[in-house]
């Protein structure tokens, strides 16, 4: 029987376990040479970059990942070093340490999105993607949001950094409050003065503009590679599992 999670506005998601099924998508599916678990992992690790979909021979078993109890217990390791990390520093006091979060699938959750659109093996689709947006349902990714409370608890205070443009503020704002983020000292949305720019660019770029307003990042999370590389990325970065897509 699939496990049940409570959400935090009494509703229940159904998390299936992770299952190795025969057949396409499986753990073993072999994809020129490479089975779907070790793509995975070249992933993760940045050794597999650039990539513009999951391979269609790994739906299945990123649907599984995705879904299951594996990927909970990844986010879970991360930020649980995050916070153990967070306890030990040596905070100024003075209200100017901040952690930087990034917001989809970091702060939330598009599960329910990619999950009727292939799990990553559809092309993106910007159209289909901000109707999702604008409807203002992702749920908050559990551990990222205790890691939120927890931080805050430690008198660090919380800066949202997104890719999504500044036309989705009101959006991004009321699913952030919906899904239990009730304060932030700063949710930065990308303008129009980035157009051409990388994702890495752009976030280094707002990252140094908050550093330049006196605060100090002591902490950094995201689940693409281009939120935590780059310049002035903070004292210490945190990378979250994200199979689904990529970002440079």
């Amino acid at each position: 029987m699939a496990d049940r999670h409570e959400n935090d506005h009494g509703a229940y998601h159904q998390i299936h376990p992770l299952r190795t099924k025969s057949g396409s998508g499986s753990y073993g599916a072999s994809l020129q040479g490479i089975n779907c678990a070790s793509w995975r992992l070249g992933v993760e690790a940045h050794n597999i970059m650039d990539w513009k979909t999951v391979p269609r021979e790994c739906e299945g078993y990123i649907g599984n990942y995705m879904l299951g109890l594996q990927y909970r217990e990844d986010s879970k390791a991360v930020a649980r070093e995050a916070y153990f990390y967070a306890k030990k520093l040596n905070l100024t006091g003075y209200g100017k340490d901040v952690w930087v979060f990034d917001i989809d699938e970091t702060s939330l959750s598009n599960l329910p999105y990619y999950a009727t659109h292939g799990f990553g093996v559809e092309p993106f689709d910007a159209t289909s993607f901000n109707e999702w947006v604008e409807e203002s349902k992702a749920p908050a990714l559990p551990e990222s949001k205790k890691l939120y409370y927890e931080l805050m608890k430690l008198g660090i205070k919380i800066v949202f950094l997104t890719g999504r443009p500044e036309s989705q503020r009101n959006a991004t704002t009321h699913n952030l409050l919906l899904a239990g983020y009730h304060s932030w000292h700063k949710l930065i949305l990308k303008d129009g003065s980035y157009g051409g720019k990388t994702a890495a660019e752009y976030k280094s770029a707002e990252r140094k503009k908050v550093e330049e307003g006196g605060y100090r990042i002591v902490g950094n999370i995201g689940d693409q590679w281009s939120d935590i590389l780059g310049t002035t990325t903070g004292q210490r970065t945190f990378k979250l599992p994200d199979p689904l897509y990529y970002i440079a």
